[in-house]
């Protein structure tokens, strides 16, 4: 795959959970239920203790999440938004490891809503470490790379190779 895939690929897996935590949020301040085909499972883990962390809402924690991995994604490619991008989806699925724990052990109930974003973050993390790891390749064309001079040759054939 290439880098402009995955980026492409990113983004979209990006834009989908913005469009989940997005829905969550609005459902959090409208106090209204979520759509859930899982019963009352969605509305036990939306009102539950553990739907705000230092008071506020985890829906609007992940918005935000989104929101920065989104904005790494739309910054010029480089090294740096590699790293940005690797460390905030890193950052959102342990996030969403530790909520998608306390779900199935604490609340015992699973919000759809929530384990599609955890799917996505996990998906969006394995993306971005591999994108990072593997960095950009060399521009087709550009200047050739000049090697560093040998330590094991005699000097006089340092100076003759440049």
């Amino acid at each position: 795959m290439s880098n402009r895939a995955l980026k492409i690929t990113l983004t979209v897996l990006c834009v989908v959970g913005l469009g989940v935590a997005s829905y969550l949020t609005y459902v959090h301040y409208a106090g209204i239920k979520p759509a859930c085909t899982a019963g009352e499972s969605c509305t036990k883990v939306q009102t539950s203790v553990y739907s705000k962390l230092a008071g506020v809402p985890v829906a609007l924690i992940g918005l935000l999440g989104y929101i920065a991995i989104l904005g790494s994604l739309l910054a010029p490619e480089g090294e740096n938004s590699r790293l940005a991008t690797m460390a905030l989806t890193l950052v959102g699925f342990g996030f969403s490891a530790y909520l998608t724990y306390r779900e199935l052990f604490s609340i015992h109930a699973v919000c759809e809503w929530c384990a599609s974003s955890a799917v996505i973050l996990t998906v969006m993390m394995c993306l971005s470490v591999w994108r990072f790891l593997r960095g950009e390749p060399a521009a087709a064309g550009g200047p050739p790379l000049e090697r560093a001079p040998s330590s094991d040759l005699p000097a006089e054939l340092h100076a003759g190779s440049r």
